[in-house]
């Protein structure tokens, strides 16, 4: 068991509580905070032409200089669009000093860098991957989400971690400002990568959400010539029989003809289907612990294993995305080769078997049953 931490917040966590509001309210609460060392929050309401940032204390205001804006500003490691993009959002601060204007008033100096290295050593420095932590969605693009995980430190969520389902933009899921729950997936050099869909739950806890006979709403994933895929929530989808005049992004309401866990699978007929704007919803969280090892996303009786995440201290988190099965279709395809003599095709089998499986630590598992064959020794051996 890891010792209890103490909590760190998303900017805009602390601005309402009332004794933030209570202290930030007047300036014997400043100097209280100053000589306690307590975090506050209030809102940035300029940026002058330093980039020296203003906030908002109720009837006085206080600075923060462009220095303590942000960790990095100082050392030239982040740009100054950290400290511009802060006005009129709240900011973390930690009073450090009070200077006199020219008429003799006391100015409060703050410090936002502070306050974020605080952050770090207490909060974020411990954090192991499979952590579950709040963050706040900052900033949304093409590639992922960026997310505040605590006192304006922000990290990336990366597009293909957000669900199961697949998604053209995080925007289908996220709206800027949205609270969520997320995971540690990795830490390099002090750069924390993020992982979601972990907390969306399994094929089956999802599946269980629907049954046969009911008709539901959808969004059109993808259309092929075999039908279309229907996502019915965020970490499950179906496929809907071949349909006239469709496409992928539409919203749909589809029939659920059956449900086969063992093949986990979910038959759909199109009732209708049609373009509308979305506005994403808060996620519905399956798992509310506090720490993650293991998710497995498929049914324990399923013939494979798909997404099989696993967390421990010292590794981040990863997918054994169904290394078996590749490697046996690899396998059959060797074999056919092999069997027909087509050299080419053993060649390129050879390269690509080499570089996306046998450098992987899998060397053709499946292949057994013609092990004996010289090609396939080659390239067993990688000659």
């Amino acid at each position: 068991m890891k010792p209890k931490m103490i909590e760190y917040y998303p900017e805009g966590k602390l601005m309402n509580k009332p004794e933030n509001k209570f202290q930030i309210s007047s300036l014997q609460g400043l100097m209280d905070a100053q000589q306690e060392g307590t975090m506050l929050e209030a809102r940035a309401i300029v940026c002058d032409s330093s980039h020296n940032l203003i906030v908002e204390l109720g009837s006085i205001r206080g600075i923060i200089p462009r220095e303590e804006g942000a960790i990095g500003i100082k050392e030239g490691t982040v740009r100054d669009i950290a400290i511009i993009s802060r006005v009129n959002k709240p900011v973390c601060f930690i009073v450090e000093d009070f200077m006199k204007d020219s008429d003799g008033n006391l100015i409060p100096i703050l410090s936002r860098r502070a306050a974020q290295e605080r952050c770090m050593q207490n909060y974020i420095n411990k954090l192991i991957p499979g952590d579950i932590i709040n963050a706040k969605i900052t900033h949304l693009d093409s590639f992922g989400a960026f997310a505040d995980i605590g006192c304006g430190i922000v990290s990336l969520l990366p597009i293909d971690s957000i669900s199961v389902s697949r998604i053209d933009h995080p925007r289908e899921r996220f709206s800027v400002g949205m609270d969520i729950r997320t995971i540690i997936k990795n830490k390099d050099n002090g750069r924390i990568t993020l992982s979601h869909k972990e907390l969306l739950g399994t094929w089956e806890e999802n599946a269980e959400q629907f049954s046969i006979g009911e008709t539901v709403a959808g969004v059109i994933r993808s259309v092929e010539d075999y039908g279309a895929f229907v996502e019915l929530a965020p970490n499950l989808a179906g496929l809907a029989e071949t349909h006239t005049n469709i496409e992928a992004g539409q919203q749909a309401s589809v029939y659920i003809k059956n449900i086969i866990p063992s093949r986990m699978k979910i038959k759909l007929i199109i009732i209708d289907a049609f373009m509308s704007d979305r506005t994403p919803t808060l996620p519905e969280y399956f798992y509310q612990g506090t720490h993650i090892d293991r998710f497995q996303y498929s049914p324990e009786s399923f013939h494979r294993t798909i997404i099989n995440t696993v967390c421990h201290s010292g590794h981040a988190l990863f997918h054994m995305v169904l290394f078996q099965t590749v490697a046996k279709r690899w396998a059959c395809i060797l074999k056919s080769s092999i069997r027909m003599k087509k050299r080419m095709r053993i060649r390129l089998c050879r390269y690509r078997l080499i570089k996306c499986i046998h450098n992987k630590g899998i060397i053709i598992m499946r292949a057994d049953f013609i092990r004996n064959n010289p090609a396939v020794a080659q390239i067993k051996n990688r000659t």
